[in-house]
């Protein structure tokens, strides 16, 4: 050998541990799931992996402060911590009663060799569902005290983003969550919200999210590079992004996994990260229907300011709870009885008086009447964007509805993004993003002041669902997409598939407030181009089940009911509340099935749906119970449906359950309700 002491030393430096990166694996408990976490060129990264394959190829960790030194590069592997947990709890509403809580977790502290700002820790939880991850920093030399985040460096980089379909609405932007879903190759997703899902060419399918968003700001994902979403944080006023202080942890962020669509829909991992109820006894939180005044006012039969229209009246009113207490509805909902809707209500933040009533409602009379009825009224507070004026009267005005037996109160932030309005100690007004940290914290304040007298909230214009029903179950639902209202104005209307891409998106991180069960399709006439809600009957009823909330309305006016008793039937029998919940079938923007178990009775409701195709589901009964018989009462498209010109043709028929299956025929932007019965 003519080189023998030089070889030996050059193979002493490629075997010294200091040159090659450290590793470590956590994976979840099926094996299938697999988190990298790396210290590679002295920089944090991870990757994640789905049975063997890389879904997430090494992606960026870190973030930057305004002051001092940034948690990047220069940073490796220090320490670590594992921890193994099966358990399960108890929800005291929801989908299901029990939820499995099985995951594996990994603390990765990251050090550097400074002085100041030197160390910090990422915990990665990996569940069979997917994973969560977040940032823990705590007190150290030079992160004493206030702190200020500039950018959060957490990248999402995917493996196979050149053959990726993704399912996206545009966040920064004037209408909030408020958008017809995208359908388009990965590539071409500029900033989006989440819950951000997206399939692959070999079939994974993938939704990037996050869970317990408490005193941050609302994460976007901005696609700057090919196929790297960085997280993209919402802006205070001022341009910071995060105003916190030292020892603070991140929300988590999360990605949910699954080898097709439907395993997407049976995920408990958002729930799962959040911490366990911190109100004590809520018995007192009620999942329900409900009706209301509003629907006629968005087809201009009534209105939201005073005068001959006016929709918050006391005879109106009782109308409604007369109708509620003969079908069973819990409460009524009512918009416009307070002081400020007069004119253009969009800019009257400012004006809004939330204790004080026009002359024609009589709030005493009507809770007084709905007492005697068993029927609630059901409160509303229209901020108009300005946060402020809210505030002030926030307690007086939660303390008039508690006075009045009240428990569930609807909020609304309607501006546009960007344009909340607050006032600054020094009284000049500032304006602020609905997901950024300002906004947070606001929401959840009004969620802790409401539940302090038993009163929960449904929030409408919110900050996105991130599990926060789990810590606070009087955040009983929360709308946060285009709903139905855009049913009745909007240009154009939701398409036919925007109810078959929801559950795979927004309905992944938590209750919708959709308010379906609209009966009269036709107000603004029949046709493609029309201005109404562009499926048929049954789908309306299918919403029920599919679109899950603990709160459903019947959004549509009482007469449209009461003219069609055998359709309202389904809406009087389904239930808000479940023992169990599981997706049967489903592809995203294509049609969904879903079946859901009373919480209080052996009966199973199943809805499904479809996009503008018409189509045939068969799929199987295994959820019931195999010693039993069941009568199936099915609420199906008629053999003539579609939902152009003939949405009304509905069939209802009974049927005793004898096969492991079913098959059930849907029209054109049709669907199928069905209740599973067992007989004695």
């Amino acid at each position: 050998m003519k080189y023998p002491f030089r070889l030996i030393a050059i193979a002493m430096i490629l075997l010294s541990p200091a040159v090659f990166a450290k590793e470590l694996r956590v994976s979840s408990p099926n094996g299938e799931i697999t988190v990298i976490v790396s210290d590679d060129t002295a920089t944090p990264q991870y990757q994640v992996l789905f049975k063997g394959e890389q879904v997430i190829a090494a992606s960026r960790l870190g973030m930057v402060f305004k002051q001092g030194p940034y948690l990047d590069k220069g940073f490796t592997i220090k320490d670590s911590i594992r921890n193994k947990v099966n358990a399960s709890w108890q929800q005291p509403w929801g989908e299901r009663s029990q939820v499995s809580d099985h995951h594996n977790e990994l603390a990765v502290t990251f050090s550097a060799a400074r002085a100041q700002v030197n160390h910090y820790t990422v915990r990665v939880k990996v569940f069979d569902d997917g994973l969560g991850f977040r940032y823990e920093v705590p007190t150290q030399p030079g992160l004493t005290g206030p702190v200020e985040i500039t950018n959060e460096l957490t990248e999402f980089a995917i493996k196979e983003y050149k053959n990726s379909t993704a399912f996206w609405i545009p966040s920064r932007a004037f209408n909030r969550y408020e958008y017809v879903y995208n359908t388009t190759p990965l590539e071409q997703v500029h900033i989006a919200h989440t819950p951000f899902t997206f399939t692959s060419a070999s079939g994974v399918h993938v939704s990037i999210h996050e869970a317990a968003l408490v005193d941050y700001a609302g994460m976007s994902l901005n696609q700057r590079r090919p196929g790297v979403l960085k997280a993209d944080l919402a802006p205070w006023s001022d341009g910071i992004l995060v105003k916190t202080t030292a020892d603070f942890k991140t929300p988590w962020r999360t990605v949910q996994i699954s080898k097709d669509a439907v395993g997407l829909l049976n995920s408990n991992l958002i729930l799962n990260l959040n911490e366990a109820n911190k109100l004590g006894d809520v018995s007192w939180v009620e999942p329900g229907k409900y009706v209301g005044i509003w629907w006629g006012m968005h087809i201009k039969e009534t209105t939201w300011g005073s005068g001959e229209t006016h929709g918050a009246t006391t005879a109106e009113v009782k109308r409604y709870m007369d109708f509620a207490a003969k079908y069973g509805f819990k409460g009524v909902l009512v918009e416009g009885w307070n002081i400020g809707w007069d004119g253009d209500w969009f800019f009257n933040g400012d004006v809004f008086n939330f204790s004080k009533a026009y002359d024609d409602f009589d709030i005493e009379a009507i809770s007084q009447y709905g007492q005697a009825k068993g029927v609630k009224l059901i409160g509303h507070h229209e901020t108009s964007g300005n946060v402020t004026n809210y505030r002030q009267q926030m307690a007086e005005a939660f303390d008039l509805y508690q006075k009045h037996g009240v428990s569930q109160v609807k909020t609304g932030y309607v501006a546009d993004g960007g344009n909340i309005k607050r006032i600054d100690q020094q009284g000049n007004a500032r304006f602020e993003w609905h997901d950024g940290q300002f906004m947070v914290n606001e929401y959840l304040y009004n969620i802790t002041e409401a539940a302090k007298r038993n009163i929960s909230i449904n929030t409408h214009e919110p900050i996105k669902a991130t599990g926060l029903r789990r810590t606070y179950p009087n955040w009983i639902s929360r709308e946060g997409a285009r709903g139905q209202e855009f049913n009745a104005w909007g240009s154009p209307p939701n398409p036919p598939e925007h109810t078959t891409i929801l559950p795979f998106t927004r309905l992944l991180a938590g209750p919708m407030d959709f308010t379906p069960g609209i009966f009269d399709l036709s107000f603004n006439g029949l046709g493609a181009d029309s201005n109404r809600p562009q499926t048929t009957l049954a789908k309306q009823l299918a919403l029920y089940v599919v679109l899950y909330s603990p709160i459903q309305m019947a959004a549509d006016l009482p007469r449209n009911y009461q003219a069609n008793l055998p359709a309202l039937q389904f809406i009087v029998d389904v239930p808000t509340d479940w023992q169990d919940s599981r997706a049967l079938a489903g592809e995203i923007g294509e049609y969904v099935v879903f079946a859901r178990q009373d919480k209080h009775s052996d009966d199973w409701f199943v809805g499904g749906l479809t996009d503008e195709k018409a189509r045939t589901i068969t799929f199987k009964l295994d959820f019931l119970d195999a010693d039993k018989k069941y009568q199936a009462q099915i609420y199906r498209d008629g053999s003539e449906a579609n939902w152009i010109d003939k949405p009304y043709e509905l069939e209802i028929e009974n049927l005793e359950v004898t096969t492991d299956t079913l098959t059930i025929p849907m029209a054109t932007s049709g669907g199928f309700a069905i209740r599973f019965q067992p007989q004695n």
